[in-house]
């Protein structure tokens, strides 16, 4: 039987890019449209990025969508 191999998203990585690119969570905040309540629940990993939410900050950070998270795989 052929093993399956998915993908589950693990770890945020934004506080790690919004570091690396010079950027508070205040000024993501602004730059993104979303709260600053909001970009800290992603930072600390409380709440999930929306595909809307990644993609915008893929485009604002110049990094890939899947590069804000960690990606755990998962061999079913």
């Amino acid at each position: 039987m052929m093993k399956r191999l998915a993908y589950s998203r693990g770890r945020c990585q934004l506080q790690y890019w919004l570091d690396q690119r010079g950027y508070t969570q205040a000024q993501f905040a602004q730059l993104i449209g979303w709260s600053e309540r909001m970009v800290s629940f992603w930072c600390k990993n409380q709440r999930l990025m929306s595909v809307d939410a990644m993609y915008n900050a893929s485009r604002i950070l110049k990094i890939k969508m899947e590069d804000l998270y960690r990606w755990d795989l998962i061999v079913q």
